[in-house]
Order: structure tokens, then sequence, then C-alpha cells
């Protein structure tokens, strides 16, 4: 029994050696086996791996143009339009500049006398023949547009400009040639005074406490009772008749004043609202303009009386003063009015009025006494 387990367990261990044997050559010969393969694949790839080096090595080609695209013909479209818009908009400019210094350098006549020879000279029926070469067609074309165009737009703006200036006259001229309706026959030898309203009938301001107040100067209802006997009276003012006649009403109870002038009927230039006294449908020659400003505020400032103005004072009598003067007007009527008040330039007229009276009556009276003594 034993004999037989030995027996086993020997035969059993030699197996066992022997397969060990048979694995480890095996392996080895399988080793040597890949080695030789590997070897061999290596030397077949070595001159691929050895090219692609030097591919790698050397710098890599330019990329290929990019195709046409629209990009670059919407950018050129968009520059060609954008200097039309430039240019256009410099065109436009220059011609409302050059417009603007001919129409302030310029009169409308001034500019119609100057254009005539240009409007003149453009053709009205211009036809072109129809077997006439491209050529000429288009030269003849370029002459007439060259030449209608200026004379058309001249005349446009001809018209414009006098559609607006009379539109404009109705704002800055007064709002009739006569003003005034035609004096009776039997009143052509009548002088007309011409009377302000602000400061010198009358003084209207403006406190916090009470508003607006309208004080009349003192003398003025002895004034016009007095003088409406030999003068026309009428008031010229500035001031809008919405307000002249409620005020005229309650200062002239008795009617005195003929008519009412407002700011209606002033001439509105550089920026003030002047009397014009031509409008009047007077003759000039007896037309005396009494006013604080006189000087200032008309047109016509040889005829013009200065007054001093009325700044509330409570003593105030120059209306008063100025009676005796304009009395002896209407009595002794000159042939021109403007040649007696230039004669009373830079003096206070009541005043110098009263001192030439007095020196004319002391060198009257210097004549008569050498006669008297004569007659004794």
């Amino acid at each position: 029994m034993s004999a037989i387990l030995l027996r086993s367990r020997l035969v059993s261990s030699l197996l066992r050696n022997r397969n060990r044997r048979l694995f480890s050559s095996d392996l080895a010969t399988n080793r040597s086996n890949y080695q030789s393969e590997l070897s061999s694949h290596l030397s077949k790839d070595q001159p691929l791996k050895a090219a692609q080096t030097v591919v790698a090595d050397q710098p890599p080609p330019p990329p290929p143009p990019p195709p046409p695209t629209s990009q670059g013909s919407n950018r050129s479209r968009s520059k060609a339009w954008s200097f039309l818009k430039y240019a256009l908009f410099g065109a436009v400019t220059g011609a409302a500049a050059f417009t603007c210094y001919v129409s302030y350098a310029y009169t409308l006549d001034e500019i119609e006398e100057k254009s005539k020879a240009l409007r003149a000279a453009a053709p009205l029926n211009y036809k072109i023949p129809d077997d006439a070469p491209a050529l000429e067609k288009f030269k003849r074309l370029a002459y007439h547009t060259a030449l209608s165009v200026p004379a058309k737009a001249t005349e446009v703006y001809l018209d414009t400009r006098r559609m607006l200036e009379e539109q404009i006259k109705g704002y800055t001229e007064p709002y009739a040639d006569k003003l005034l309706p035609d004096l009776h026959p039997l009143e052509r030898h009548v002088f007309t005074l011409v009377l302000d309203l602000q400061e010198t009938l009358l003084y209207s301001h403006w406190t916090r406490e009470k508003g607006w107040q309208t004080i009349k100067r003192p003398g003025v209802d002895a004034f016009l009772e007095h003088l409406a006997q030999y003068f026309e009276i009428i008031v010229y003012s500035d001031y809008p008749n919405v307000y002249i006649d409620p005020v005229l009403d309650r200062l002239d109870v008795k009617h005195l004043i003929r008519f009412r002038l407002g700011k209606a009927a002033t001439k509105y230039q550089n920026g003030q609202h002047y009397r014009d006294l031509s409008k009047l449908n007077r003759d000039p020659a007896k037309v005396i303009y009494l006013s604080a400003h006189a000087r200032e505020n008309t047109l016509q400032p040889e005829n013009g009386a200065l007054i001093k103005p009325f700044k509330l004072e409570l003593d105030d009598t120059a209306l008063l003063d100025f009676i005796p003067f304009l009395e002896f007007v209407a009595r002794n009527p000159p042939a021109d009015i403007r040649q007696v008040l230039a004669a009373y330039e830079g003096h206070d007229i009541p005043e110098e009025f009263i001192r030439r009276s007095k020196d004319h009556q002391r060198r009257m009276q210097e004549q008569r006494q050498p006669g008297l003594f004569r007659r004794r």
C-alpha cells in the first residue's frame, strides 16, 4: 500500500516537472519569435517615421484664400452711399448758406435786377432733334440743364421771398397806407397834434401790492379841453388797442381825442415799434408829435416836440406849460412846423418860447418908444 502511494506521488511529480519545462520552453520560444517580428516591423516602419519627422519640421503651407463673398460688395456699396450722403449734405448746406447771405445782403429788387440776365438767357422751349448722335444729345442736355436749373431756382427763390415778405409786412408795417380819413375841406388849415400815451398823458406801472396802476398826468384834462379848439388831436401809441381803448374811455370823457392808433398802426423795425407819421394821411408840415421820447420812437423826428417824462410827480406842470406855445402855433400857423421845431432844438420848448416872447415884446417896446418921443 505504501509502495503504491509512493509510486503515484513519484509519477505526479515527474509529470509536473515536465509540464513546467514544456511551458518555459514554449514561452522562451514565443518571446524570441515576438522579438524577431517586432524588430522586423521596426525596420520596415523606420523610413516612414523619418519621413514623418522631416515633414513635421517644415512650416505649414499658407491657407488657401477664402472664396469671394457678398461682404466686399456690400462694403463698397456702403462707402459709395455714405459719400453720396455727405456730398448731398454739403451741397444743401452750401446752397442754404448762400441763400441766407443773399437774403441778408440784398433786397428783393436788387436780386431781381442782378438775376435778370441769367433768367433771360435760360431757353424756354429747348428741343433736341431725334436724329442727333448720342454724344450731341448729351452735350445739349447738359448745356440746357446748366442754364435752366439756376434760372428756375432763382425764380422759385424770388417768388418765395416775395410771398414771405408780403406775409411779414402784415406784422411789421402799419395796417393801412392811410391810417386816418381825409380831412374835411373846411379843416385843411387845421394842424394835427399827435400825442403819445405812456409818460406823456399818463403813467402805467406795476406793484406787487396793487398790481397794474394807470395814473393820469396833472393838467391833462385842461390840456385836452383847451387845445381841442385849435388842433385835431390824435393819440398814437405802441400799446395794443385792447389797452388803449378802455384807458382813453376813462381819460377822455368828453371825447376830445378824434382818433386812437395802437400797435397795429406802428412800424416794427430793429426790434422796436415806431410811429410812422407819413401814414397819417396829413400834411407833414402841419403835424406836431408831442412825446417824452419823440426822438426815439418815431420815423419822423423832425416833427417831434420833446416833453418832460411823467414819473408820478404830483407837482408836474409840463402839459400846461406847453399850452402857450401850441396855441401860438395854431393862431399864427407857420408854413412848415418842422422849421419852427428845428429852431427849438436842444432847448426846453415852453421855457424857450416864454423867453423869446419876452425878448420880442421888449424889442417891440423899444421900437415904439422913439416914435412916441418924436410925436411929442
